[in-house]
């Protein structure tokens, strides 16, 4: 896993104000722009291990995908197949996803980012 990274969507203005505020700092990352560039399931394991939570833990539950697929996060699926699952429809991965040094965290608010600066 690359370390300075933002799982960036450009359309969405929590990534834009997260990445403003990384550059703000003088924060060198490199963007991806995952919608297009999608994680793979070993990349999404790591990023959540990271961050300290499982697959479930960075779905966008409320994204009409989520529902058009009929998902549930009640559904009894292993890890792997919910990684699986957002690494072929990345839209449902919540963002953005931010790492700096080996620490991630979601920048949801964007000010989350600032502890990974100290």
């Amino acid at each position: 896993m690359r370390d300075n990274v933002i799982f960036h969507n450009p359309g969405c203005s929590k990534c834009r104000t997260t990445l403003a505020l990384l550059q703000e700092h003088g924060v060198d990352v490199t963007v991806v722009e995952y919608l297009q560039t999608p994680p793979t399931p070993d990349e999404l394991r790591i990023l959540c291990d990271k961050l300290g939570v499982s697959a479930v833990g960075i779905i966008r539950k409320k994204e009409s995908k989520f529902s058009e697929l009929g998902l549930s996060v009640e559904d009894d699926r292993s890890e792997d197949e919910w990684f699986r699952i957002l690494s072929e429809n990345p839209v449902l991965i919540e963002r953005p996803i931010v790492v700096v040094k080996g620490r991630a965290v979601l920048g949801r608010p964007p000010e989350n980012v600032l502890s990974l600066l100290s």
